[in-house]
């Protein structure tokens, strides 16, 4: 009998560890508890209430503070040249086209600004260049000298790249390389100082009385010119064949070490076959504006184009097709006889008719 009971004892207990291990392992199982609630008092108008918060939402939010640059205006907008109006609704503030046959000037619109031109500053660079007859195939090498410390632009000819002097005026021509046409500069005999200087020698001579130059490349905004004084330079280095070759190129490659680089025309005009383009370059600069100037054929006649402080990335093309459609629009007069007027003289003349 005391055994029966013994055995009943153990079996009881033995039951009950069992029932507690179990019990314990389904508490391990359950959910996590709730996290615990910070409660907190508010005193309103009306009274007390008692707001929850959890520790999440209690949390400071991070808030990131980004630099806002403001834009920078355009000599021409602080001018007030925009709220110039013309008749073909273009987005220059500066327009100027001369027939460059008979020097007829069709179209007028601020032609006397002198504002910044920025990359259009790269055809006097190379029309001196090209003038020189030096040696293009002499090898330049870029340097820490030719790096942009005015704007900070980028580019892809790096420090210690070696082209030669052909291909930095193809690359300086056709895609604006800014240290492509500072590293012309800089090698051209004499240095630096001695190119700016013939730059603004060489604009005199052409008659170019508005115009000033302080560096090859355009990026500075002291490197200025009018419209009328551009259309001279357009006229001059129209009149250079590796400079209308180069400007119009469409595309080129360069091999820089083991890297083959492409580059595209700046002007997306030269690859339109509605467009007969002998001669053009771009330019931008925040306080100089979209630019383009222009040889080109349209309707049978030789044009000089000039389009400055442009407000858009694509209006000053839109202004170019504009003036196209207008000047196609124009009908064909019977030629009378032109008695022939340099083209830098009708520049100089303000009192020249405008069509």
């Amino acid at each position: 009998m005391n055994r029966l009971f013994f055995r009943i004892g153990f079996l009881a207990i033995f039951s009950s560890l069992i029932l507690t291990s179990a019990h314990a392992g389904t508490s391990k199982h359950r959910a996590p508890a709730a996290k615990q609630v910070k409660k907190s008092v508010v005193k309103t108008k009306v009274g007390t209430r008692v707001v929850a918060k959890s520790k999440v939402a209690a949390r400071k939010r991070v808030v990131r503070q980004v630099a806002v640059v403001p834009k920078v205006s355009s000599f021409g907008q602080l001018a007030g040249l925009h709220a110039s109006n013309d008749a073909l609704d273009l987005k220059s503030s500066v327009a100027f086209v001369v027939d460059q046959d008979t020097n007829e000037v069709l179209f007028r619109k601020n032609e006397l600004a002198v504002l910044p031109i920025a990359s259009i500053t790269k055809l006097m660079t190379g029309l001196l260049i090209s003038e020189a007859k030096l040696p293009m195939d002499e090898m330049i090498t870029i340097a820490d000298e030719d790096v942009d410390t005015e704007k900070g632009s980028s580019s892809r000819l790096r420090v210690g790249t070696e082209l030669s002097r052909g291909e930095l005026l193809h690359l300086a021509l056709m895609s604006s390389e800014n240290r492509a046409a500072h590293a012309l500069g800089r090698s051209y005999p004499g240095g630096l100082p001695v190119f700016v200087r013939l730059m603004n020698v060489r604009a005199k001579t052409l008659g170019m009385q508005d115009t000033r130059f302080v560096e090859p490349t355009g990026l500075s905004s002291k490197n200025q010119s009018s419209a009328r004084d551009l259309a001279t330079l357009v006229n001059v280095a129209y009149g250079d064949p590796a400079l209308r070759e180069l400007s119009t190129s469409t595309g080129y490659q360069v091999e820089v070490g083991s890297r083959t680089l492409q580059y595209n025309n700046t002007n997306r005009l030269v690859k339109n076959p509605a467009w007969d383009i002998g001669l053009q370059k771009t330019g931008y600069i925040s306080e100089a504006g979209q630019c383009l100037v222009m040889q080109a054929k349209v309707a049978g006649r030789k044009l000089i184009m000039v389009f400055l402080d442009s407000a858009g990335k694509l209006s000053r093309l839109g202004d170019a097709e504009r003036v196209k459609r207008w000047v196609e629009s124009i009908p064909v007069a019977v030629p009378a006889t032109v008695k022939s007027t340099p083209l830098a003289s009708v520049m100089a003349d303000p009192n020249v008719a405008v069509n």
